[in-house]
């Protein structure tokens, strides 16, 4: 009788290591012009909506220091649960008053937005009337190269 063969068992096959690719230099150029618009394009929102003029009668210091006043004199008589939101109130008029003159000044962010707002917007399908729709002014688009014509 022949001796029987063994069957052969196969390994099973080491997966292949990835290769590592290196990046071009195009690429990397690519990616950080990229980045440098899309943080040119937040910045520029970001300020437009910390500048946003609020609803209302506009404050200033001097009306602001007469309400804190005003409240000083309320807490000296007032009754606990008014006590709290007097004092909820004056807390809000203070940080109120330390922000008032910190507006940004936005010509630093818009000319950095003009200079990339275009090719971020054709690359992310953004239309003229997007823009408008989150405030970025029709000449600011116009300094930007965004046409009403652009995507719509």
């Amino acid at each position: 009788m022949p001796a029987k063969k063994k069957a052969a068992t196969k390994k099973p096959a080491a997966k292949a290591a990835p290769t590592k690719r290196a990046m071009s230099d195009d690429h990397k150029a690519a990616l950080a012009t990229g980045r440098r618009a899309g943080r040119a394009v937040r910045d520029y929102l970001d300020a437009l909506e910390t500048n946003k003029p609020k609803r209302g009668r506009r404050r200033t210091p001097e009306s602001i220091g007469q309400r804190l006043e005003a409240i000083d004199a309320e807490l000296v008589t007032a009754a606990p649960i008014k006590r709290l939101s007097l004092f909820q109130e004056q807390l809000d008029l203070r940080a109120e008053l330390e922000t008032l003159n910190d507006r940004v000044d936005l010509t630093a962010v818009e000319a950095e937005f003009v200079t990339y707002a275009k090719a971020y917007g054709e690359a992310k399908g953004i239309s003229y009337t997007a823009w408008r729709g989150v405030g970025v002014s029709a000449a600011v688009l116009k300094a930007a190269g965004i046409s009403r014509s652009a995507t719509s």
